[in-house]
């Protein structure tokens, strides 16, 4: 079974297959009822998945770790009091 989708008991049945699939040809759906219940991944897979969430950084943190992060930038705001309207 290379589809990538399994029902449950199969699953269970043949884990050692769905565990060897999920590290040589990608992720692995693991169906319950008919319906998606989990996917089975690989360690390289999950790692890079996370790590992209673990890398985010503040815009701050951006800022100050790029090429500009030594140059002495104005970040003052104006203070604005907005336009003149008629109501």
């Amino acid at each position: 079974m290379q589809s990538g989708e399994w029902q449950l008991q199969a699953a269970k049945a043949r884990f050692s297959e769905l565990f060897e699939l999920a590290r040589t040809v990608g992720p692995q759906r693991v169906t319950r009822r008919g319906r998606d219940a989990v996917v089975v991944i690989s360690t390289e897979e999950y790692e890079r998945l996370t790590k992209r969430r673990q890398s985010a950084h503040s815009l701050y943190e951006l800022i100050a770790s790029s090429p500009l992060g030594d140059e002495d930038l104005d970040l003052e705001r104006s203070q604005d009091l907005g336009r003149d309207i008629l109501l």
